[in-house]
């Protein structure tokens, strides 16, 4: 008895650990949407240009941060808290100011449309979410403002469950 003992508490401990592994693992196909190879990516040496900013451009952040339901089944599930700064270029930063309730009435509608189709459901902060939502943004204050607005980045997000 003494001897089956310890081998018994082996196998209850090397099943827990399956048991574990197996439901802790990722959905299918969660971990294959930011590497469809499975491949590892490679490291990414900045150029010069991307860890400087150049002296021509202003970044501006947004007064307020914005607020996004996410409906579910007819209900609010949760709330996303999103935080943006606006490229602009130099000495036009009250511009954006003046008109900052156009764009923030533009943006909003860019988080709605991107709730409405699932982006801020699941892994919203992969790579390809968050990429989606920053060329949208992008596109929509550059359709609106031109030149004004240069690119749009995400400072702030975070997903509060009801």
């Amino acid at each position: 008895m003494g001897k089956i003992l310890p081998v018994l508490l082996a196998l209850i401990g090397i099943g827990a650990g399956v048991g574990a592994g197996v439901l802790l693992r990722p959905a299918p196909g969660l971990a294959e949407l930011d590497n469809p190879c499975g491949e590892m990516a490679p490291a990414h040496d900045p150029a010069p240009d991307e860890t400087t900013p150049t002296a021509d451009v202003e970044y501006i952040k947004l007064n307020n941060q914005f607020i996004v339901p996410v409906v579910s089944e007819a209900r609010v599930a949760s709330m996303m808290v999103i935080a943006l700064s606006v490229e602009v270029p130099e000495g036009r930063s009250e511009e954006v100011y003046s008109r900052e309730p156009k764009l923030r009435d533009a943006f909003l509608q860019v988080f709605f449309d991107h709730a409405n189709l699932g982006g801020f459901t699941g892994t919203f902060t992969s790579s390809r979410n968050l990429e989606v939502l920053r060329r949208a943004l992008r596109e929509t204050a550059q359709s609106h403002f031109g030149d004004l607005v240069q690119d749009v980045l995400i400072t702030d997000i975070a997903r509060q469950d009801v």
